[in-house]
């Protein structure tokens, strides 16, 4: 079971919570126990987990990268000039696999499952991929 999921990012760095998107998901399958995989197929984006209670997080998190993988390198090489998205996408990565347990995405108080835009803005898909619990 694949849904793709399709969202606009309206900032060259930005993260949007998609949670909500994927619990739903779960909900609509009427899973109990199994597991999602969140993927990302863009070079230059990611998925990750993170606080969700405090949005100064994620604003924090976009500056650290920027300070880590700055925009404009003199030594950067890559012609489409976005050095910088690539190696942030890399440092999140592409997916997350979460827990599911009685209908419920297994996560901590104050976690989130974000989808993170590192060269926008653009047109984004992602999908999750349901792996349903057999129990014989």
């Amino acid at each position: 079971m694949l849904k793709q999921f399709v969202l606009r990012t309206k900032e060259r760095d930005e993260m949007i919570e998609v949670t909500s998107d994927v619990q739903q998901y779960v909900t609509e399958l009427n899973m109990k126990e199994g597991m999602v995989v969140v993927y990302c197929p863009h070079t230059t984006a990611g998925i990750t987990i993170n606080e969700n209670a405090d949005p100064d997080v994620k604003k924090d998190m976009i500056r650290r990268f920027d300070e880590v993988y700055p925009w404009n390198h003199s030594l950067d090489l890559h012609m489409e000039g976005n050095t910088a998205a690539h190696m942030k996408a890399s440092t999140v990565g592409a997916s997350q696999h979460i827990i599911v347990t009685n209908g419920q995405l297994l996560l901590g108080t104050w976690q989130g499952v974000y989808f993170c835009e590192f060269d926008g803005p653009r047109r984004r898909t992602y999908y999750v991929k349901a792996i349903v619990e057999s129990v014989n």
